[in-house]
Parts: C-alpha cells; sequence; structure tokens
C-alpha cells in the first residue's frame, strides 16, 4: 500500500480544522499544514493531531499551495481546503486507492453547505476537485482566487463527496464575494485581461439564468435564489473593478 501525504493551507480557521483533520486521519500517512501566520487557535489545534505544522507569510493562493505540495514526504497527495472534510465513503474509497493508484490522479465531487443547506444545483454540484495525485505529475494553477490542481496524466474518478463547509451565513458569502473579485480582477489586469461596458452588461445576467435556469438553482429553494444572485454580483463586481483599473491605470 502506497504511502499518502495530505496538505492543507490555513489562516485563522479554528472552527474548521478539526473536523478536517479528523477526517485525513483515516487515510493519511502523514498531514502537512501550511499556515499564514494564524492569531487564533489554529496551530493549538493542528499541534494536537500531531501535524507537520510549518509557518509561512501568504504568498497568493496558487503560490501556497504549490509551496506546500513541495513539503510533501510521500509521492502521493491529498490536498484539501481547511473548510473541508471527507465523508466516510471518500475515505473508504481513498483507502482502496491507495492499495492501488492505477491513475495519475483522482478527481471526485465536492457538495457545499451553506447556511447550513446542502447545495445539490447551481452548479454547485456535482462541483468535481481534482485533489489526489501523484506528485511528480502536479502542480496547482488557474487564477488567483481559483486555484485548480493541474496534472500531466490519466485522471480517474472516485465515488464519495469532499464536504465543503463554505458560508455559515448570507453576510459571509458577500464579503467573500467582494474580497475574491477584487482579487480575480487583479489578476486577470495583471495578465493583460480587460473588460467591457458590453461584459459589464451581459455577463452577469447571463450567469444568473445560467446558474438558476439551466442548472436548476430554483431546486435549493430561497438559498438556490440568492446564491445565484450572488454569483452573478461576482461577475458584476469583477469587470466593475476591472473597468475602474483600466480607467486609473493601476492594480
Amino acid at each position: 500500500m502506497i504511502k499518502l501525504s495530505a496538505v492543507i493551507i490555513t489562516l485563522n480557521e479554528e472552527k474548521n480544522i478539526r473536523r478536517c483533520l479528523e477526517s485525513l486521519k483515516p487515510v493519511a500517512d502523514e498531514i502537512i499544514v501550511v499556515d499564514s501566520l494564524s492569531t487564533d487557535k489554529t496551530k493549538e489545534i493542528c499541534l494536537e493531531f500531531g501535524v507537520r505544522f510549518v509557518e509561512q507569510k501568504f504568498l497568493g493562493y496558487i503560490e501556497q499551495k504549490n509551496y506546500a505540495l513541495s513539503l510533501s514526504r510521500f509521492d502521493f497527495v491529498l490536498s484539501v481546503d481547511a473548510d473541508e472534510a471527507l465523508d466516510s465513503q471518500l475515505q473508504k474509497e481513498i483507502l482502496k486507492v491507495k492499495s492501488h493508484f492505477a491513475f495519475d490522479a483522482y478527481e471526485f465531487n465536492r457538495l457545499t453547505m451553506y447556511n447550513g443547506h446542502w447545495v445539490r444545483h447551481c452548479g454547485w454540484y456535482p462541483d468535481k476537485k481534482l485533489r489526489l495525485v501523484k506528485k511528480e505529475k502536479a502542480h496547482w494553477g488557474g487564477t488567483n482566487p481559483h486555484d485548480a490542481l493541474i496534472v500531466d496524466g490519466m485522471l480517474g474518478y472516485i465515488p464519495g463527496d469532499l464536504l465543503h463547509y463554505s458560508y455559515d451565513s448570507i453576510s459571509s458569502h458577500v464579503l467573500q464575494t467582494n474580497k475574491f473579485s477584487t482579487i480575480e480582477a487583479q489578476s486577470l489586469f495583471k495578465r493583460g485581461k480587460r473588460a467591457s461596458l458590453l461584459k459589464l452588461v451581459t455577463r452577469p445576467p447571463y450567469q444568473f439564468l445560467k446558474d438558476y435556469i439551466l442548472k436548476k438553482g430554483f431546486l435549493d429553494g430561497r438559498y438556490g435564489f440568492i446564491i445565484c444572485l450572488i454569483n452573478s454580483l461576482y461577475v458584476l463586481l469583477k469587470y466593475a473593478k476591472m473597468m475602474d483599473m483600466e480607467l486609473n491605470k493601476k492594480v
């Protein structure tokens, strides 16, 4: 059976990290936490579990996760976020994969909780995530803050859900939407991407219709409606902020 490293990046995750670590214990042979200088009890909780705890000033989502990946002792790595946890089926399936790693990487579904409600539509489920990889075949890429593992090789799929405990209130969703739209707007602008009035006017309503109608967000009730509206707000803010950057010629 192969040895498996689990890696996590954290910043003030005392509310989530215990649940995450407990779910990793049955499958991981080592757990590495790269912490961005938390000021809460994150470190104290992690040390209870005997993890390898590394403090590193935040480098950016992609950069921080690549740094965490580089620290793993073993050739096979499971990357999760602090607000995620493996369900029991996913734990069992990962143990099976450890006895026969047939692909270069594996993806599985992520199921998100929103203010106490499991979201099964809105484009949020099945939200396939590529997280279990051969280290030599993978690296983190994408556009900050939307990081993704990129693998050069064959992909497999395993059943089970990665449980994502995301927003405990609508306010926290709105706050993160504002934060993440700024980060993405800056990343895109630095790469030479530009917004336009046409995109500002057309992309937000298209995002809402896609998520609410085509991806059946209406089946998630009032939270589905709210999620889809905030998804469209994200798009609006991203393009509006990029237009301001172009106007002011700065990031």
